[in-house]
């Protein structure tokens, strides 16, 4: 046989093994990586920003490799902003089609005890990627409470301390309108219970925001929150040191002294009779759970123990209150507490 016949046949069988060792290339390129790897792409990041954020987290197997099926696929000109999470073992084809197709993973947001609206948006700001003034305007946005039947005010208790699996990329009007679902669905089985105490969710979240403030004992807060009852049910005001300090805008005060108790603001509950205009924080589920429990008792006041462990000491009348007032004063005397 003449030479010029082995040629397509020599041709054949070297794209064949090209192919196949190919494929088994390609085949055998997966993460080598000890655990999952979160990659965070931000808006706007380029095709080469993306190469390093994965380079940075060893998840390019094969950077040739890498480039040939990216390009193939389009994801050099397709990079979308989102937050991935890359398994161990992925293969490189699957890695690229998450990356182009922007299949992103959920985070875990956990709301805690942020007090003012400021602090929830500069919170959400680290976390997410809107700016924490975004959000800002959005909660004091006039049309936006009126929309969700809240003012700028009381906005901030449709957030409920809990941990949420939230896209990173959320805009702050999606973000409200998950908090509004989740806001909902909780209080659809607590209806009744508020219904009982005659209150709006509103009232409920603004009392069981003092509650949450008063103290971190959990058996103690449906006796503090009877306190308010009481003193709401009587007309009697509040009188609750946190709202001075929500008031005055300094949490670190630890004594509260007369002079503040005069200072003028809605929020300071021993110049204005009722509840504050909106929550002083973002009560946990446990202080709103103790205000809706509606215990029956008939204290009217209570004080911080002497022995300093967080506990109170409870009163019906005002003598006795004063007689545990004494003792609790006598202690921060003692201990230089201004």
């Amino acid at each position: 046989m003449k030479k010029k016949h082995f040629l397509p046949i020599i041709i054949a069988v070297t794209l064949l093994l090209l192919i196949v060792g190919g494929f088994i290339l390609v085949r055998e390129q997966t993460l080598n990586i000890p655990e999952p790897v979160r990659i965070n792409i931000p808006v706007g990041t380029d095709y080469n920003a993306l190469v390093d954020s994965l380079d940075c987290h060893n998840c390019i197997p094969n950077h040739p490799t890498f480039h040939a099926i990216a390009r193939v696929r389009g994801l050099q000109k397709h990079v979308k902003p989102g937050s991935y999470l890359l398994q161990p073992h992925t293969h490189i084809i699957t890695i690229i089609q998450k990356l182009y197709s922007g299949n992103q993973d959920p985070i875990r947001l956990t709301i805690n005890k942020h007090r003012t609206p400021q602090q929830l948006c500069q919170y959400l700001g680290s976390r997410l990627t809107f700016s924490p003034d975004d959000m800002l305007s959005l909660l004091q946005s006039e049309q936006t409470c009126k929309q969700y039947g809240e003012t700028p005010q009381t906005i901030i208790g449709l957030f409920l301390q809990n941990t949420y699996e939230i896209y990173w990329t959320i805009t702050p009007t999606a973000l409200l309108e998950r908090m509004k679902r989740e806001s909902d669905y909780f209080w659809e089985k607590r209806q009744l219970q508020l219904e009982g105490l005659g209150l709006t969710r509103q009232q409920a979240l603004t009392i069981a925001s003092i509650v949450e403030e008063e103290t971190n004992a959990n058996e103690e807060k449906a006796d503090i929150a009877s306190v308010y009852l009481n003193r709401l049910r009587i007309g009697m005001p509040l009188q609750a040191d946190p709202t001075v300090k929500y008031a005055i805008g300094d949490f670190s005060i630890r004594r509260i002294r007369a002079n503040m108790l005069q200072y003028d603001s809605p929020y300071n509950t021993y110049l204005y009779p009722g509840l504050p205009p909106g929550p002083i924080c973002i009560p946990s589920v446990s202080s709103i759970d103790a205000v809706l429990k509606n215990k029956k008792t008939d204290y009217l006041f209570f004080c911080a123990k002497e022995d300093f462990s967080g506990r109170h000491n409870f009163a019906a009348t005002s003598a006795e209150h004063s007689s545990n007032a004494q003792k609790f004063h006598k202690a921060l005397n003692n201990r230089n507490i201004h």
